[in-house]
């Protein structure tokens, strides 16, 4: 694994080099131009000048980070401005052959080259994460204020959405996330394996981190039969329509705790680009004011150009590389991915990541916070490429700026990481077997089908951006409100006609098919109505069983050779879910027993060796139905917050673990329950009850 440690030159380093050196050749010609009384008899004249500013820029680039936690940029740029052009005043007069008629007509010439070469270099300088680091740090120490209670800590529950357990351990024993490794070697932090009950995808695990309830949510999007549509958890009106079916009041985040780039809110008492808080016609100010701040400073204007762009060349040279040896299984990796990749991954992560520092300023109790980071480039990379491991990298260093913050905050915080689930790799099942779900079912009924297999996770967070960032009658506001309505509509399921007869929908590896009707039909009523659907499908090579609801036996699991009724676990013939271990008869009863679950759940085929799936959607890294590591979720706690020694299972299990942790810590004190399900405030003196 040595060929994944962190290299000693990043390509952002020397993209910052080559565009210093550039800037000072273009500078000094221009001043040559412009200054009668300066003259470079030669272009290697030019060339050796700003070779002697590339050096200089060098050697005030570390000292321009240190200074600006302490100075402020604005006075580190006229510093850095006037010390580079005196230095470089005196290197161009030792030059030979430079032709200057006087020492100001030098002194200005190395002005308008330093000046240029610092302002690059100052920019490059602020999109590293050192200097991020050092901008929020600055920031909380001069706007700390006492709280109330600095006794209680705080807690900061950090989301690596979809990392897999065993992949995080072995980039930490390969020494490549110094921070946390750190945590765990001399902090005492306990790394443990958690298990996501079916699906394992973000809506149903966050639902149930975030308010207690698995149930409700069998897919990422699914057919309402109620209303007569498809439901897309990351859409603001439906990601508000599930958590108001779900919340009783008493969320994670109840207790004055803020949510941050997430689908649901834990019932936070402030919620930032989270999808079921967005207003999509009038947006949060408070986010956009926190917005401005990061953009207005060039510690997150850089960032965010220099970032994205890099990110952008950062992907097209991947994919290139991708389909130049070969790599296999691999999806289409286009200019519009590249593009959402740039906003995920550098834009959404500084800014939850100057966000998170704004609560840890305020004194928040609690915040949760996803980062997409890995999810994001492990659904179109895979989730082992060397690509998906370097965006741990870079999380690393979101929690050694978040360590820094929380040292300088008004009260202690605990960090908590983990993730939602895990992530399984494969070839599409559409280009390995020349058929999607959808056509398959088609030609199995001759039915008339209504596909909903894009794949549209990533649309979301971009949506929840700009939708978070419109309103107002700002001109800011009305352009990020028209990008937010375009996106919702590139994005957005197709709508399901009476005239269609059939709904089918990607999830991951898991398929969903609804009869476009009321009522859930069962498996007799399929039989009846498309005899060869179902052993159409169970006899497909991409396909290792159905989940299916029957009048006489209730729950079961149909495979090509056999039947497990989920019931009582009675298996006629072979044993369709024996590859997936133990534990599957009891995720599926809940998941096909569920009143919103599909008339057919379709679970893809797993490669016994390799543990590969094969998605119903556009991506090689998947996540939703079972097989792989989609199931091998992860939590990284400090060592004074107890971990069960039991292994965690389901998402509603890992929720009372962690609001454990705030009861441990003296949080949610005042909080009770009433038979309403409201949240109320403890009488003075009461007993806290178990939350």
């Amino acid at each position: 694994m040595a060929h994944n440690r962190t290299p000693l030159v990043r390509p952002g380093d020397v993209g910052r080099v080559v565009a210093t050196y550039i800037t000072s050749v273009l500078a000094l010609a221009l001043a040559d131009a412009v200054l009668s009384g300066l003259r470079f008899s030669s272009f290697q004249q030019l060339l050796a000048a700003a070779a002697v500013t590339l050096v200089v820029g060098a050697l005030v680039r570390p000292l321009l980070v240190v200074a600006s936690a302490a100075i402020g940029w604005l006075a580190v740029l006229l510093l850095a401005v006037l010390g580079q052009a005196v230095i470089l005043a005196v290197a161009l007069s030792l030059i030979p052959g430079v032709e200057a008629s006087s020492f100001w007509v030098v002194l200005a010439a190395a002005w308008i080259a330093a000046g240029a070469a610092t302002i690059v270099a100052w920019l490059g300088t602020s999109g590293t994460p050192e200097a991020f680091t050092a901008a929020l740090v600055r920031r909380t120490r001069r706007r700390r204020k006492p709280v109330d209670d600095p006794e209680v800590p705080g807690v900061i529950f950090v989301q690596f959405d979809g990392v897999p357990f065993p992949v995080l351990r072995w980039q930490l024993m390969a020494a490549t996330l110094p921070t946390a490794g750190r945590w765990i070697r001399d902090g005492g932090y306990r790394l443990v394996e958690w298990t996501p009950v079916l699906p394992p995808t973000t809506p149903a695990s966050q639902l149930g981190i975030l308010h207690g309830r698995i149930d409700g949510v069998p897919a990422f999007r699914w057919y309402d039969r109620a209303l007569g549509r498809v439901l897309v958890s990351n859409r603001g009106p439906d990601a508000a329509e599930i958590e108001r079916r779900a919340t009783n009041g008493r969320g994670l985040l109840a207790d004055g705790g803020v949510s941050i780039s997430n689908l649901f809110s834990g019932d936070a008492e402030r919620s930032l680009l989270t999808m079921s808080k967005l207003e999509l016609s009038r947006g949060s100010a408070g986010t956009r004011r926190r917005v401005a701040w990061y953009l207005a400073r060039p510690d997150g204007f850089a960032g965010s150009l220099f970032g994205a762009v890099a990110e952008i060349g950062r992907e097209r040279f991947e994919a290139r590389r991708q389909r130049r040896r070969d790599v296999r299984p691999r999806g289409h990796r286009g200019w519009l991915f590249a593009g959402m990749r740039a906003v995920t991954n550098v834009v959404l992560r500084d800014l939850n990541t100057a966000l998170v520092a704004e609560e840890m300023i305020r004194g928040t109790r609690a915040v949760y916070v996803d980062y997409v980071d890995y999810d994001e480039v492990a659904h179109h990379a895979g989730s082992l490429r060397p690509e998906s491991l370097a965006a741990l990298d870079r999380l690393d260093h979101v929690l050694a700026c978040l360590e820094e913050v929380a040292a300088s905050a008004p009260r202690p915080y605990r960090l908590v990481i983990l993730s939602d689930h895990g992530q399984s790799q494969g070839a599409i099942f559409a280009d390995r077997y020349g058929i999607d779900l959808a056509a398959l079912c088609s030609q199995l009924t001759a039915a008339r089908v209504e596909a909903v297999e894009q794949a549209v996770e990533g649309w979301g967070r971009l949506n929840g951006l700009l939708a978070d960032l419109s309103g107002g009658d700002s001109s800011r506001g009305r352009v990020a409100h028209g990008a937010a309505v375009r996106v919702q509509r590139h994005s957005a399921p197709p709508t399901v006609t009476t005239s269609s007869d059939l709904v089918v929908l990607g999830s991951g590896n898991l398929g969903l098919v609804y009869a476009a009707e009321e009522q859930r039909l069962t498996m007799e009523e399929i039989n009846e109505r498309w005899p060869a659907l179902i052993p159409g499908l169970v006899n497909h090579d991409g396909i290792s069983f159905v989940g299916v609801m029957s009048t006489e036996h209730g729950p079961l699991v149909v495979g090509p050779s056999g039947i497990h009724r989920l019931s009582d676990a009675k298996v006629t013939g072979d044993d369709p879910l024996e590859p997936f271990g133990p534990l599957a008869s009891a995720d599926l009863l809940r998941a096909v027993s569920m009143p919103e679950a599909p008339d057919l759940y379709v679970n893809s085929s797993v490669d016994q060796d390799t543990g590969e799936v094969s998605a119903f959607e556009g991506l090689v890294g998947c996540h939703g139905g079972l097989g792989g590591w989609q199931g091998r979720a992860l939590l990284l706690a400090p060592p004074d917050l107890v971990i069960p020694e039991q292994q965690i299972r389901g998402a509603d299990e890992l929720h009372r673990v962690l609001v454990a942790y705030l009861e441990q810590l003296g949080q949610r004190t005042g909080i009770s329950h009433d038979t309403g399900g409201r949240v109320t405030t403890q009488q003075p003196g009461a007993l806290p009850r178990q939350g």
